[in-house]
């Protein structure tokens, strides 16, 4: 069976509703978004629906949504992932069910080992026994299996895939799917391939209640929610 996740708790009007339709979520940490008080009242929120409740730490740089790569210093990294886990989980009263890290500290984090290793690292510190959601067989699922942490393998309805299975940069036409009918049989494809054991569509989009809506239809038509 598929677990349904979607990004909340960055500033979107769309929250509860999404958490109507999903099993998981994932909260931003105050990092690319978020507030002490937003992360409480999503942390209500996920609780009152029954959904899992995961840390979503990016870069901190709010500007950007946390969506421009930076070249940090591992520890740096490390430090940072820490430290916005260490906040939700407090907030959460340490029930936290997964870390998955936000944008393009995700996207370097599934291909480069030492980046990976290092948001592992700061997940541990808090975290040790955690759930990671990272991309199939990537750096990042890699260096958690090293550190003897969990793995769910990661799907995304809502975003086009390069050749070598990593997301195409936001930055390049066509990276985000727009179309429901789309996202539908990317959703569907995904989920039957046995690759993958959640599926993320982000809740930052206008359509991403319409989109989240159809999708959990389809998987519950053909068993797989």
């Amino acid at each position: 069976m598929i677990d349904l996740n979607a990004d909340l708790g960055e500033g979107g009007a769309d929250d509860e509703a999404l958490l109507a339709l999903v099993t998981s979520c994932n909260i931003a940490c105050g990092g690319h978004a978020g507030s002490d008080e937003i992360m409480r009242r999503s942390v209500e929120l996920a609780r009152a629906a029954g959904v899992a409740i995961g840390a979503h730490p990016g870069y901190e740089d709010r500007e950007n949504f946390g969506r421009h790569e930076l070249n940090l210093p591992s520890q740096q990294v490390a430090d940072l992932v820490a430290r916005q886990v260490e906040k939700l989980s407090r907030i959460a009263g340490g029930d936290l069910h997964h870390v998955k890290p936000h944008g393009a500290l995700y996207n370097q984090a599934n291909r480069d080992g030492i980046l990976g290793a290092a948001v592992i690292e700061g997940i541990r510190k808090i975290l040790p026994d955690t759930i990671i959601y990272a991309l199939p067989n990537s750096a990042l699922s890699k260096a958690a299996c090293t550190a003897g942490m969990q793995v769910m393998a990661e799907g995304f309805a809502d975003r086009l895939y390069q050749s070598d299975g990593s997301l195409r940069p936001r930055g390049e036409a066509g990276a985000v799917i727009i179309e429901i009918p789309d996202a539908l049989d990317q959703a569907l494809a995904l989920a039957r391939s046995g690759d993958i054991e959640t599926l993320c569509i982000h809740g930052d989009a206008a359509h991403a209640v319409a989109m989240l809506r159809a999708i959990r239809g389809v998987l519950e038509k053909h068993g797989l929610l």
